[in-house]
């Protein structure tokens, strides 16, 4: 979704308290396999591209899935957000054709990666008319073959049924956010379409739906949608928080997972200053349950609007905030945003996607998801699995380190200064790769090794960095 820097503020700092509707528990979709959990957004990619990068990188590296943009026909135009206006449900859009995405997922498949389909239920287009990039044309509220007039929301509460007030939840629910054509979601047509088209994804083998801008659904209309999906895919729900707003993250949750922007936020201001020591126990801060939360330190909306860290942000703090999303116990998955250097918020992609080695290819790519601190990540979260933190320990409020059981033991040195001292940890005796630095590589490390002996190990951790050690990385 699209949010300008007004809308995200009221979304996020906004008070007022009104009774909501929950989704019925019936309709819980399925959440991520917790063994290869780590989503790789991989924004304003071509398809032919993803396909590429699923057999050359993904796979190899234990990402479990790559999320892609949406694939349905949307307006003309260079700029990002053209893909969130949808015209039709032919699956051409500027990432390439039906044949293309079809080929992308087989390939990913083969790759042993799985595929999320960025979707859209919400809206259509925002302008009058115009035509889409297969060539099909429409009006105001009239996109033939598909959708007519009596098809969507005219709430009636705002000028020119615009959502303006974020504290009433029939304005959420019924306006159209930021111009955008609102499907009328409580409508057996509408609901029956949707469903149509989402099953046609799954036909394809798409194995999950990322659900763009889902706070302006319903829960029961996308409750009633997404139980008409066969099989019910991997979901997750973009909702996003604002402090004492009706519609809240928690009203989603027994549909599937939900992008949780509290942890963004919490992340954000953590690592900016406030302190990483009280990154402990993100269980007990009144977010939804671990076990549906889908999180992420930035996407493509709060890298260009905030309130996120992002690749400009200072001292390292993206990269180590990163490095602990990917250690933490909180969250069912974890999205990686790898995404391409910009100076107009609106710019498209500067091409189909190219990475080298272990990053960009220098043409605007940043590609994230092949730092080596967030693939030795990587490969340490889907080796941790979902064993418990161990072994907490914070000597001061931007140095921690924890254990997962006696499978894995990070700590992260936020300060401007090394932190030199004997951890102890529940891992085996043995010798170490260290995931933040290298790789094993012929039964040797490419980075810094260490020693595990009668339950410690001495190791200095390098200021504004970390370190990590786990047993599916041992010399």
């Amino acid at each position: 979704m699209s949010f300008s820097p007004s809308l995200l503020l009221v979304l996020l700092f906004s008070q007022v308290h009104i009774l909501p509707v929950r989704a019925s528990p019936m309709t819980r979709a399925s959440t991520a396999d917790s063994s290869k959990g780590v989503i790789v957004q991989m924004f304003q990619w071509s398809w032919d591209s993803i396909a590429a990068e699923c057999t050359g990188f993904l796979g190899p590296a234990g990402y479990g899935y790559v999320q892609a943009s949406p694939a349905q026909e949307h307006i003309i135009g260079d700029t990002w957000w053209t893909d969130y206006q949808p015209v039709s449900y032919n699956l051409t859009s500027k990432r390439g054709d039906r044949a293309q995405f079809q080929n992308m997922i087989n390939t990913c498949h083969a790759a042993g990666v799985k595929v999320i389909a960025d979707t859209i239920f919400n809206h259509m287009t925002g302008s009058a008319s115009g035509s889409g990039v297969a060539g099909s044309t429409y009006t105001e509220y009239v996109y033939p073959g598909i959708y007519q007039s009596q098809d969507f929301h005219y709430c009636g509460l705002e000028t020119d049924n615009l959502l303006t007030n974020w504290f009433d939840e029939e304005e959420v629910w019924t306006c159209q956010l930021e111009g955008l054509a609102d499907l009328a979601t409580d409508t057996e047509y509408v609901r029956s379409r949707l469903a149509e088209y989402a099953n046609d994804l799954i036909s394809l083998g798409v194995d999950g739906l990322r659900l763009d801008a889902a706070k302006s659904i319903p829960p029961s209309d996308i409750a009633n949608i997404t139980s008409r999906l066969t099989p019910i895919p991997y979901i997750t729900q973009e909702v996003v928080w604002g402090d004492d707003q009706p519609v809240t993250p928690e009203l989603y949750t027994d549909i599937g997972n939900v992008q949780e922007f509290r942890y963004t936020t919490a992340v954000m201001n953590a690592f900016s200053g406030d302190g990483i020591a009280d990154l402990q126990n993100l269980d007990d801060q009144g977010w939804i349950d671990s076990s549906v939360a889908n999180v992420f330190v930035t996407n493509h909306d709060t890298e260009r609007y905030g309130p996120s860290l992002n690749y400009t942000s200072p001292h390292n703090t993206y990269v180590t905030a990163l490095i602990f999303s990917l250690a933490s116990t909180y969250g069912n998955t974890v999205t990686i945003l790898s995404s391409y250097s910009f100076s107009d918020i609106n710019a498209g992609a500067p091409n189909e996607g190219n990475c080298s080695g272990t990053g960009g290819s220098g043409d605007g790519w940043i590609c994230q998801h092949r730092w080596v601190a967030i693939t030795g990540m990587t490969a340490f979260r889907n080796n941790v699995g979902t064993a418990e933190m161990t072994n907490w320990v914070s000597p001061q409020s931007n140095q921690i380190a924890f254990g997962r059981g006696n499978l894995g033991f990070i700590a992260i040195n936020n300060d401007d200064f090394e932190w030199s001292t004997t951890f102890t940890t529940s891992l085996g005796d043995g010798t170490y790769c260290d995931a933040i630095s290298g790789v094993v590589s012929s039964s040797s490390c490419t980075g810094t090794n260490f020693t595990v002996s009668g339950g410690s190990f001495d190791a200095t951790v390098p200021a504004r960095s970390a370190i990590a050690i786990h047993t599916g990385a041992m010399l």
